[in-house]
């Protein structure tokens, strides 16, 4: 897993629209790598959506789960609603050093990897280590 300053992450987002994660960020950033095919991913899968309704920079990366087609099915068959970039391919992944799923990362305002988790994690310990970020960012 990566560490220090945050990977570049850019590319469409299953709705269409660009997506660059800044190199500064203006509040702490998760960036949030899962799989379709990931049970551990499901279970929490809900807690993500929350963090991203409350935080809409969140960004999801949906790491060799298929096409846009099949990841965006996946989405509506669980009644999800965050922000996905497809990572078909593993290139992502890679260059974040994401060899299993579930992996979040949180990004501080000075664009830092402040804290990575791998597996499963609760809603309230992310928003704790955002919270974190922000104050050490």
């Amino acid at each position: 897993m990566v560490s220090g300053a945050a990977p570049p992450l850019q590319g469409a987002l299953l709705n269409g629209s660009a997506y660059v994660l800044p190199a500064r960020p203006t509040q702490p950033v998760l960036v949030h790598f899962w799989a379709t095919w990931c049970p551990v991913c499901r279970a929490g899968q809900g807690a993500i959506a929350a963090i991203a309704q409350d935080r809409p920079d969140t960004i999801t990366v949906a790491m060799q789960s298929g096409s846009d087609a099949e990841v965006a099915k996946h989405l509506v068959e669980q009644g999800l609603r965050f922000p996905v970039l497809n990572d078909s391919d593993g290139r992502l992944s890679s260059a974040w050093g994401v060899h299993a799923v579930p992996a979040s990362f949180i990004i501080s305002p000075d664009g830092q990897i402040r804290f990575v988790e791998v597996g499963y994690t609760t809603a309230l310990g992310l928003r704790f280590r955002l919270w974190l970020a922000g104050l050490t960012g």
